[in-house]
């Protein structure tokens, strides 16, 4: 089984910054959507953890590297309904939200995390439906992007199972825009994550991955730990691993 839901998770990432890649400069050519349960905080301790994101209604907090810049939501237009109270609840696709965006510097390198809380979408997802949802999700890839090679796998942080692609190419119609593309996606009890980044070098890359995440309580130092991400042929950044 397929989860249409899964590939508009990544369509959504798309739409907020990856699609903005030819226009690195233009810091306010990015915006996000933030859910107002997102907390985006200060973290205390070392500089290398300057901000995290939080999500306590699904169970997992992702930090920030030090260099790297949150972009503010963009305020959302205010409507005065005639009927609010006839308003229908948010469900199924409508319940993804963007918990963070974040750029790196003149290189243009995103990274956004998703969340979907299982109890507003209406279900619950199960690690048996992991890797069914991790490739949906990265098939919105193809909507903005050319793709050259990709790699799937699986890996464990403790006991929650983790599914990762790793995908080289370009945006459609700038083929002189190379970067590297990953996506880790899991399941927990009250909801799904996904962490997607778009590299335009090596070290965004390595940032991305070597962030510290807690699911559920467990904390672990890195994201995707050395050696879990699937090998794609040498792509244009020359990761050199």
């Amino acid at each position: 089984m397929r989860f249409p839901l899964a590939a508009s998770i990544f369509v959504v990432a798309s739409a907020t910054c990856f699609g903005q890649a030819p226009a690195p400069a233009t810091a306010s050519s990015t915006s996000v959507t933030a859910a107002p349960q997102t907390a985006v905080r200060e973290a205390e301790g070392t500089p290398a953890q300057s901000a995290q994101v939080q999500r306590d209604d699904i169970g997992f907090s992702y930090s920030l590297p030090a260099d790297w810049q949150i972009v503010a939501a963009s305020p959302a237009p205010k409507v005065v309904l005639p009927y609010p109270a006839a308003v229908a609840p948010k469900k199924g696709d409508a319940c993804i939200d963007v918990a963070m965006t974040a750029r790196h510097g003149e290189s243009a390198s995103v990274m956004v995390v998703l969340a979907l809380p299982f109890d507003c979408y209406g279900q619950t997802l199960t690690a048996s439906d992991l890797e069914n949802f991790g490739i949906g999700a990265a098939a919105g890839l193809k909507q903005s992007f050319a793709i050259m090679s990709q790699a799937q796998g699986n890996y464990s942080l403790g006991t929650h199972p983790v599914w990762i692609e790793r995908a080289d190419g370009t945006p459609k119609g700038h083929p002189e825009n190379p970067y590297t593309f990953e996506i880790a996606c899991t399941v927990l009890e009250k909801g799904a994550a996904c962490w997607t980044a778009m590299a335009a070098d090596a070290a965004s890359l390595r940032d991305f991955e070597q962030q510290a995440v807690t699911l559920e309580g467990d904390r672990f130092g890195a994201l995707v730990p050395a050696g879990e991400a699937p090998a794609v042929p040498e792509g244009p950044l020359k990761r050199g691993s």
